[in-house]
């Protein structure tokens, strides 16, 4: 059977059409020989378009597949499609999030394990997150109030300086850049005179440096030499000692002894001041009448001659 030239020029346009077809959607990211699962969601506005990809944990699994109005419900509804190869339930969340700065938006499946596991044709959750843009956009209002309050704030200081350092005649400036040029010439001139003074006392100041570096040797020694004294054994004997002088005067004041006698008999008190009475006597008596006590101190024996009966009288 011979086949006709039209024949295979019809055959060849075909195959042509059906391989550009299988190229268009494979650079769209879809593969005609696989049989991929479709699933809804819904959002409050529409910020997909028809090349948004579609993601698990930035992995591309998918794609839109067809995004359209709800007149029932006022949201927007995803179509969109995954590999039949992933598994995630009916929990699992459609995450919408900014894939850029400058770039667009995409799905992302935030997927669960818990509960039953999802069907082609079941609706899923979906949730907006908040990228960068949006949350300086939410804050700019505040952002805004505390930046007009702090140029405020800046304005006022600027103001009062303004007003500190003005000066109403036209060589103010002039005036106070003088001031601070002989300032420092002074303070130039004092560093000189500090230094000259420095270096002419030298010898001086390394002498007494030498000094105190040899005061604070010694001192350094005697504190050495006071940690090495045994205060422990030194309060010890001075307890010791304490206790001793304690128990004396507890038997002082007991009466024991001859000391505690004296000083709580009263009758030994008694005799002793009755025996100073009579010696305080018999010297008067022998500072009035020597005579009669001339015989006991001379070393010769004198016989006793009776006093008169003046010195009697007397």
């Amino acid at each position: 059977m011979k086949v006709s030239r039209e024949v295979k020029t019809a055959i060849l346009v075909l195959s042509g059409i059906v391989l550009l077809v299988f190229l268009f959607n494979y650079l769209k990211g879809e593969n005609l020989f696989e049989s991929p699962d479709t699933y809804y969601t819904e959002f409050d506005y529409n910020a997909l378009s028809s090349s948004s990809p579609v993601t698990v944990k930035g992995n591309n699994v998918g794609k839109i597949k067809n995004i359209k109005y709800d007149y029932n419900t006022g949201k927007t509804r995803v179509e969109f499609t995954v590999d039949d190869q992933l598994h995630f339930s009916k929990l699992s969340k459609i995450r919408l999030y900014k894939t850029g700065l400058m770039g667009g938006n995409a799905l992302a499946i935030v997927i669960s394990t818990e509960g039953e596991q999802a069907k082609p044709g079941d609706f899923l959750e979906s949730e907006v997150e908040d990228d960068l843009v949006s949350s300086l956009t939410k804050n700019f209002s505040g952002v805004s109030d505390n930046l007009d309050s702090t140029l405020k704030t800046a304005d006022s200081l600027l103001i009062n300086l303004n007003g500190i350092v003005a000066d109403e005649s036209e060589d103010g400036l002039k005036n106070a850049i003088a001031e601070l040029n002989a300032t420092m010439k002074s303070f130039k001139a004092v560093s000189y005179s500090v230094n000259a003074l420095v270096k002419k006392n030298d010898e001086k100041l390394s002498s007494v440096l030498g000094n105190v570096d040899s005061i604070t040797k010694n001192l350094s020694a005697i504190t050495s030499d006071l940690q090495n004294v045994k205060f422990s054994k030194t309060v010890a004997e001075l307890d010791k000692t304490l206790a001793s002088v304690n128990a004396l005067m507890t038997s002082i004041q007991n009466g024991d002894g001859t000391i505690g006698k004296l000083l709580k008999d009263e009758g030994l008190y008694d005799h002793l001041e009755a025996a100073s009475q009579e010696m305080e006597e018999l010297i008067r008596d022998i500072k009035l009448h020597p005579a009669r006590y001339r015989r006991i101190l001379s070393k010769k024996e004198i016989p006793y001659t009776p006093p008169e009966e003046d010195d009697q009288n007397n």
